[in-house]
């Protein structure tokens, strides 16, 4: 038995590239300076046509490297890595993310602060920024659906360790048992905004997340162009209305669903004044309608695994407005 448990690592990696020839190589040297060498790496490529993987210099057992031949998105790639796993931890890692020498060491030891750390966010900083500024520090949950990644763009220290909504997943910590029996990923998502889906069902079957100050990446992050790709956008915005109606418990739904059609709105009437923003935010919230009837076949088997109450929920989320509005911190004290 000794033996056996010696073969299982502390932690499982998993890096979903695509197309990031000019950082991989970056990421994947960040995971050898690790200070913690007890892991597997699993680097799946989800049909890369810049040569990515060939990039890649001689790596140990240790690196397990997948080819799955076309984009099958990234959370069905980080779901395909997931069940192949032997640690009872998923570490995520974007490989545009450079994880400093002691962040899969202080993952772990965030992990063991309470029983019901089911997540660990990791204190993200913008790699290209010339001064020390944050890409974030957890995710939030505003109560009308709108999620946002917390002290983006801010030039402060980071926060003491606390509790938030959820990590976001460019570089965080799951706990896999937990992550399957939930389902991993949403698929149906293909990539944006299936971290705060996946942290609301997390929460929603009685799992928290744990904000650690010490875990730290330096992220080169989409956000920090004012040009966001309209696919990014899409993808957004579609996810945003399937997370609320998939997640949100009944007495909340009825309840703050004006608000999030109003959100929705003021997204679409924002929109018009940036260029290239509103035709794939209201194909976003044209498919997202469209999609309902799934989500709602999808939201029984969510709901099926909650175990906490709605007024337990409420203390989870974001009311501030203006913590919206300003990528605002929001970190609830340990228990």
């Amino acid at each position: 038995m000794e033996a056996l448990e010696s073969n299982i690592p502390k932690a499982s990696i998993i890096i979903v590239n695509y197309n990031a020839a000019e950082w991989l190589v970056r990421c994947v040297k960040s995971v050898l300076m690790q200070t913690e060498q007890d892991f597997e790496c699993f680097i799946v490529d989800n049909g890369s046509t810049d040569g990515s993987i060939a990039t890649l210099p001689s790596l140990d057992k240790r690196f397990i490297i997948m080819e799955l031949g076309e984009n099958t998105g990234f959370a069905a790639a980080n779901n395909t890595a997931a069940k192949l796993a032997k640690s009872p931890w998923l570490a995520l890692l974007n490989p545009d993310a450079f994880a400093r020498p002691g962040w899969l060491e202080q993952l772990l030891k965030a992990s063991s602060t309470a029983p019901n750390i089911t997540m660990v966010g990791s204190t993200q900083y913008l790699a290209l920024s010339d001064k020390p500024t944050l890409d974030g520090v957890g995710d939030c949950y505003h109560f009308s659906g709108v999620a946002f990644r917390a002290g983006y763009g801010k030039q402060i220290e980071p926060p003491k360790a606390g509790l938030v909504f959820g990590p976001c997943a460019a570089a965080a910590l799951y706990h896999r048992s937990k992550f399957l029996a939930l389902g991993g990923f949403d698929e149906r998502f293909f990539c944006y905004h299936e971290d705060v889906d996946l942290a609301f069902r997390m929460q929603l079957s009685g799992g928290e997340c744990l904000q650690s100050p010490n875990a730290i990446v330096d992220h080169i992050s989409s956000g920090i162009s004012d040009k966001v790709p309209e696919f990014a956008i899409y993808h957004g915005t579609k996810n945003r209305i399937w997370t609320f109606f998939k997640n949100m418990p009944w007495p909340l739904l009825i309840l703050l669903t004006p608000f999030h059609i109003a959100a929705n709105l003021a997204y679409l009437g924002w929109a018009v004044f940036r260029k290239g923003r509103f035709k794939p935010t209201l194909r976003g919230i044209m498919d997202g309608i469209k999609g309902l009837p799934q989500t709602f076949r999808d939201r029984k088997f969510v709901q099926k695994n909650r175990i906490i109450s709605s007024r337990e929920m409420i203390k989870k989320f974001t009311w501030s407005p203006m913590k919206v509005v300003t990528r605002g911190i929001h970190i609830r004290k340990l228990f």
